[in-house]
């Protein structure tokens, strides 16, 4: 494989939240599925992918991924440490998501060239990472926190700052957080069900994500 000097090709969180207007959230517990789980998801037209660090190859799906799907934008999720953040730089993320965010991360996020996504879930906590000068967050954990209301709310005191809500974004309700001005994406696991994965059906999966992007253009064309 490829170095990480080599891989890592230097992204912005506007580039990356702009990409696809959603980011399946993946739990790969098989290495064997990474990449064609990956490729299924890039033929299905959403080439974001969001590797949580929730499995013990969750890493080396990272790599295998960049290195064998050129066309997918890879990035970790579940980053909660300053530790993960640069192991996963080092294994050529092009970007990072944390489910908070700390002094330690922000500052992190601030030097690295690898995007950094944090989390809030308060006005408090977005006022305290804006300060330290970030305006895109994903909103974690979207349902529970408030959801569509929420966002709506935080619009008004603060226009320019743009979300990705994740946490109970389902297929019944993802497009009512896309009609947002201020959603750029959302964040979800619906896309990537386990059964499927398992099976290796990954003809059904490039399906699941054609559907998912029709009918997210459909509403952002008609809003």
């Amino acid at each position: 494989m490829t170095s990480a000097a080599e891989t890592i090709n230097a992204v912005d969180v506007t580039e990356v939240m702009n990409s696809a207007p959603v980011i399946p959230v993946l739990v790969i517990k098989r290495i064997e599925d990474a990449v064609p789980l990956a490729k299924a998801l890039v033929a299905g037209g959403l080439r974001v992918l969001e590797v949580t660090l929730r499995t013990e190859c969750a890493v080396a799906a990272i790599e295998a991924i960049v290195d064998q799907v050129p066309d997918a934008l890879v990035g970790a999720g579940t980053v909660t440490t300053v530790e993960q953040f640069r192991q996963v730089e080092q294994a050529g993320a092009q970007f990072a998501i944390s489910p908070g965010a700390t002094e330690e991360l922000l500052k992190a996020g601030r030097s690295s060239q690898m995007a950094y996504l944090p989390a809030i879930s308060t006005v408090s906590e977005l006022m305290t990472a804006k300060a330290a000068g970030y305006s895109a967050f994903k909103f974690f954990p979207a349902e529970s926190s408030g959801g569509v209301a929420a966002l709506k709310s935080i619009s008004g005191p603060f226009p320019d700052v743009r979300f990705c809500p994740t946490g109970g974004v389902s297929a019944g309700n993802y497009l009512e957080y896309l009609a947002l001005p201020n959603v750029a994406c959302v964040g979800g696991s619906w896309i990537v069900p386990t059964d499927l994965i398992e099976a290796g059906d990954w003809g059904a999966i490039v399906e699941l994500a054609q559907e998912c992007v029709s009918k997210a253009r459909l509403a952002i064309d008609t809003e």
